[in-house]
C-alpha cells in the first residue's frame, strides 16, 4: 500500500481549505495580463528612506536574531506613540506582522472550547485561528451595514465567551465602525469579563476621519494589534507588534520565544524610520481611488461606502445564484475578484482591492458593470 501521508496529518488542520485569497492570486498567475483587483497589497512601493534604512542595517550586518520582545529603540518609539495617541503605557512587543499577534493572542488566551466573538464578514483566517488552538468561533451576523451592531454581540455571549475580536476599517468592507458602537462593545467586555482584541493594520489608511479603538474605552482589557504592512508597503517584510494587560503580553512574548523567535531585525530598523515618515501624500491617493471606485459602482452594485482600507464590498447581481458564481464569470472577463464566502458564512457578495492603478480600476468595473446589466 502507498504512503501517501495523509495518516500523519492531524485531524484539526483538514478541516481548514487553502486561502480563497491566494487560490485566486494564483490563478492570477496564469492569465495574460488580468485585471488584478484582488490582492490586499498597497499598489504604491515602500518609502525610499524606510529602504534605505533596512539597507543600511543589512549592509551594518544587523542581520542576527534581536531579543525576543524586538529593538529596544523600537519598542520605545512605539511606546512614545501609544501615550501620545491615547495617554497609555501598556506591555508591548514587536510581532512577526499581525498575523503572528494574532496567533500568539490566540494560543497565550484561549483554552479548548472557549468562545471568540467575530463579526461576519471577518478576515478569512480569523475563524480558522480560532479553531486552529481548540477554541470555538462565534461569527456574529453584521450585514446588511457592516456596523458592529452592540446588541447582536450581546445575544451571543455565553458563560464560555473569552475574547471579541474586532477589526476597523475591516478587511474585507473598508467599513470603519462608529465610537458609539466600539464603546458599547467595550462595556460589554467589561460587564462580562472579555478580553478585546483590536486588528488595527488598516488604521492609518482612513479616510472620512479616525477609526476609533476600544482602547479609547477599556485600555485595561484591550489587547491592540497593528502593524506596517499595508501602511507602508511592508507586507512581505512581516512586521507588526503587540500592546496590551502585561499577563497577556507576557506569555504571548513567551510563545514567539518557541515559534517566531523574533521579528525580522532588518525590518525592525524600517518600522524606525517608518514612523518618522508622513505618509499623507498616499492616503490622499486611496481616498481618491476609494472616491473613484464608488463612482465606477454606484448604480449598477448595492454596497456600503467604504471609510477605510482599500477594499469594497458589493452585493453580487440577483441574476446570478450565488457570489461565488459571480466571481467565476468575472474572471472568464479577465478580472480578478475575491467571492465574498471566503470571509463570510454567506455567499451573496464579493470583495474589490482598488490597490490598482486607476486606468485598472475603471476597466475591470466597467465589465463588472456589463456583468449586472
Amino acid at each position: 500500500m502507498p504512503i501517501t501521508g495523509q495518516q500523519f496529518v492531524a485531524e484539526h488542520v483538514k478541516p481548514i481549505g487553502s486561502s480563497g485569497i491566494r487560490r485566486v492570486f494564483d490563478l492570477g498567475a496564469t492569465l495574460t495580463d488580468p485585471i488584478d483587483l484582488s490582492i490586499g497589497q498597497p499598489d504604491f512601493a515602500v518609502p525610499q528612506n524606510v529602504k534605505q534604512a533596512m539597507i543600511r542595517a543589512i549592509r551594518d550586518n544587523r542581520n542576527s536574531y534581536t531579543v525576543t520582545r524586538g529593538l529596544p529603540q523600537l519598542r520605545e518609539r512605539i511606546a512614545g506613540k501609544l501615550k501620545e495617541e491615547f495617554d497609555w503605557e501598556p506591555d508591548l512587543f514587536v510581532t512577526s506582522g499581525v498575523s503572528g499577534g494574532l496567533l500568539l493572542a490566540l494560543m497565550a488566551c484561549i483554552n479548548p472550547g472557549d468562545e471568540v466573538l467575530i463579526g461576519d464578514p471577518y478576515f478569512v483566517s480569523y475563524k480558522h485561528l480560532v479553531r486552529l488552538v481548540g477554541g470555538v468561533p462565534v461569527l456574529v451576523d453584521l450585514y446588511d451595514d457592516f456596523q458592529l451592531h452592540p446588541e447582536r454581540f450581546a445575544a451571543a455571549i455565553t458563560d464560555k465567551s473569552k475574547m471579541i475580536l474586532l477589526s476597523s476599517p475591516s478587511n474585507p468592507t473598508g467599513v470603519v465602525h462608529s465610537a458609539d458602537d466600539v464603546q458599547a462593545v467595550a462595556r460589554l467586555a467589561e460587564k462580562h469579563d472579555l478580553l478585546v482584541v483590536s486588528d488595527e493594520i488598516y488604521c492609518v489608511l482612513t479616510y472620512d476621519g479616525v477609526s476609533p479603538s476600544p482602547v479609547r474605552f477599556a485600555p485595561e482589557r484591550t489587547l491592540l494589534l497593528r502593524g506596517y504592512s499595508k501602511s507602508y508597503a511592508m507586507t512581505g517584510l512581516r512586521l507588526g507588534y503587540a500592546a496590551g494587560p502585561g499577563n497577556v503580553v507576557t506569555e504571548m512574548a513567551k510563545l514567539q520565544q518557541y515559534t517566531f523567535v523574533c521579528a525580522p531585525q532588518p525590518a525592525q530598523f524600517g518600522a524606525l524610520e517608518a514612523m518618522d515618515t508622513d505618509m499623507s501624500a498616499q492616503v490622499g491617493a486611496y481616498r481618491a481611488k476609494r472616491d473613484l471606485v464608488c463612482a465606477e459602482l454606484e448604480g449598477a452594485f448595492e454596497f456600503v461606502r467604504p471609510s477605510g482600507g482599500f477594499y469594497v464590498f458589493p452585493e453580487a447581481p440577483k441574476r446570478f445564484p450565488s457570489g461565488t458564481a459571480f466571481v467565476e464569470e468575472a474572471i472568464r472577463r479577465n478580472v480578478l475578484i475575491i467571492p465574498g464566502e471566503v470571509f463570510s458564512e454567506r455567499d451573496t457578495h464579493f470583495r474589490i482591492s482598488y490597490a490598482a492603478p486607476d486606468e485598472k480600476i475603471r476597466q475591470g468595473c466597467e465589465i463588472l458593470r456589463s456583468l449586472a446589466s
